[in-house]
């Protein structure tokens, strides 16, 4: 998490706590260290935030300490209400608790609607009991450009394992397609997530490689794909 997104949060926790809250608590939701916390306090209290509170005791916001509101027109916070309700059809649960808490970032400084609604079907969310593979891990194989090993069992039950370089990430209506060249087949091929039954980040990655590969595989047969995986 970079620095900036990490001050915004401590400053969400904080406004939003009845009572003082340690670093070790606020270490441990934002996934650092109580050093890190400590550091950061002090940085927003230089930076003259109001916080109160000292290191063994917790820290707390005083009262009318707002951030400043989030410069959208209507019509802009309607769209981005809409698209963070959707996200919950792409099954990615990092992805939806994320929206939720952008949800309420939004809610804290504009009023809630509740007829802005969105249907809930979507693909399923992820569950590794089903077969179904975290599509966290997989867009961080892609953005890192890490190589995965997966195992793959096909709309027959056939099951493979496969080495693949990740390319890209396709939400569709009821399911979530990885787009990815597969050294095995030695070309790209397109894997359902809800049929990965394992998925394990390689040591070795491929970096520099992905803005090509992104292209060749935007430029081959496979871009615009069927539902099922081209084995």
């Amino acid at each position: 998490m970079r620095k900036s997104t990490r001050l915004f949060e401590l400053i969400q926790i904080l406004r939003a706590a009845r009572q003082p809250v340690t670093a070790e608590d606020l270490a441990d939701r934002l996934g650092v260290s109580a050093r890190t916390v400590y550091r950061d306090i002090a940085a927003l209290q230089a930076m003259r935030t109001p916080i109160d509170g000292e290191a063994g005791i917790g820290y707390v916001m005083r009262r009318g300490y707002d951030l400043p509101p989030l410069n959208f027109d209507q019509e802009e916070v309607e769209a981005l209400r809409v698209g963070l309700a959707l996200l919950a059809r792409t099954g990615d649960s990092a992805l939806v608790e994320a929206a939720g808490r952008i949800g309420k970032k939004i809610d804290a400084l504009q009023d809630p609607v509740d007829w802005l609604r969105v249907a809930s079907p979507g693909a399923p969310l992820d569950d590794p009991g089903k077969g179904c593979v975290s599509k966290s891990l997989l867009r961080t194989a892609i953005r890192e450009e890490r190589r995965i090993e997966i195992t793959y069992r096909d709309e027959t039950g056939a099951e493979t394992c496969r080495i693949l370089r990740p390319v890209a990430l396709l939400y569709y209506h009821d399911c979530t397609v990885l787009a990815a060249w597969c050294e095995l087949r030695a070309g790209f091929r397109c894997f359902r997530t809800d049929r990965m039954w394992s998925c394990t980040l390689c040591e070795d990655g491929f970096a520099g490689q992905g803005p090509a590969l992104r292209r060749l595989w935007e430029d081959s047969d496979t871009s615009f794909v069927p539902l099922v995986s081209s084995l």
